[in-house]
């Protein structure tokens, strides 16, 4: 840090899983006031609930009554319902958005960030265009031109906001650990402990693909087939993970996959208590489309395990190689071809 320059954070998202980090994230900057600015800006996708913007909801009553009723918020977290506002002036960018918005939201950012701006993604989800893909800590960099690291693990984020212990893992670039380092005391507390590994591809690709089999352990329990049929899901979904990793992208190192909470914690924890393994139950037990349930049981949150998987499926059809990944396939085809669910297995 040169000179006496504190560093100023702002949060780009305010979903359920934004307003937990911004919990944690205002509360250590406090903390570490000889490193960061007190104030921590927001930002808000506005919304009015019940007459009231909901942006302005936050800032009087320092709670997220919509995603994240009953925690409330340091008062030292400013929400705005602009992108460009929360960022003004911040090097440290953390990234919380639902995958589908982050292109747009960060080419709205371009030309508005420090230039000595680091950034986090905690996206969960890949981008897939023309037969290539990508992670979304690598679709920042290129168009903000900022480095950017990436944070997942077996985090339900009520849990983290109600102060329950849980893990997580920041992925950092080749000899960048002084921004993992920097992001560590943002997040790290005694009740989220926050591990470092050398992968951004592999923390996010963690985040992204445990999502598609937490669709298919959630088929499982609508059809009421037990702990053995889930677990060999579990266990067959992990290995598609760390072979695509592999296979496509450079520099993913396998313990991600096995020693970190990024990799088989959040798996577990996806697939026993997440948003997509519950749709997925339902969608199987309703016979309701995947987008009827994301209306009916999210609350405004986005249903990221049917999109992944239809972006998987583009990218390894345009590789010519759908069906070395059976699970993948089954998934998708369920979702978005009418195929029975109780084929999920046939191929595995």
């Amino acid at each position: 840090m040169a000179g006496d320059k504190k560093h100023r954070l702002a949060i780009i998202g305010s979903g359920n899983w934004g307003s937990a980090i911004a919990r944690i994230a205002g509360g250590n900057v406090s903390k570490f006031g000889n490193l960061f600015e007190t104030e921590v800006k927001m930002y808000v996708h506005e919304e009015e609930i019940k007459g009231r913007k909901l942006s302005e909801i936050i800032n009087e009553e320092h709670e997220n009554v919509k995603y994240l009723p009953g925690v409330k918020l340091p008062e030292n977290v400013v929400a705005t319902p602009s992108a460009v506002e929360a960022a003004e002036g911040a090097d440290l960018l953390i990234f919380v958005l639902p995958h589908q918005f982050i292109e747009a939201t960060c080419k709205e950012l371009r030309g508005h960030i420090a230039k000595d701006a680091r950034a986090i993604s905690m996206i969960k989800g890949v981008e897939v265009k023309n037969g290539n893909i990508r992670i979304f800590a690598d679709v920042i960099e290129e168009i903000l031109g900022c480095r950017c690291a990436a944070l997942s693990g077996a985090n339900i984020a009520n849990e983290v906001a109600e102060d329950k212990f849980s893990e997580t893992t920041i992925g950092y670039r080749p000899n960048d650990l002084a921004t993992a380092e920097l992001f560590h005391k943002v997040f790290d507390t005694p009740q989220f402990k926050v591990g470092m590994v050398e992968d951004v591809a592999g923390v996010s690709l963690c985040g992204a693909l445990k999502n598609v089999v937490a669709i298919a352990a959630g088929f499982t329990d609508g059809l009421g087939w037990g702990s053995n049929a889930k677990a060999a899901v579990m266990r067959i979904g992990l290995m598609e993970m760390k072979r695509f990793s592999e296979e496509f992208f450079q520099g993913v190192k396998p313990e991600t996959f096995t020693e970190t909470s990024a990799g088989i914690a959040d798996l577990i924890t996806t697939c026993f208590g997440g948003r997509n393994r519950k749709c997925a139950e339902a969608f199987v037990k309703t016979g309701k489309s995947f987008e009827v349930l994301e209306k009916e049981l999210l609350n405004g949150q986005k249903l990221q395990g049917t999109e992944t998987a239809r972006e998987v499926h583009e990218f390894l059809k345009a590789r010519g190689k759908v069906e070395e990944y059976p699970l993948f396939r089954s998934v998708f085809s369920i979702a978005y071809e009418g195929e029975g669910v109780k084929g999920l297995t046939s191929k595995l």
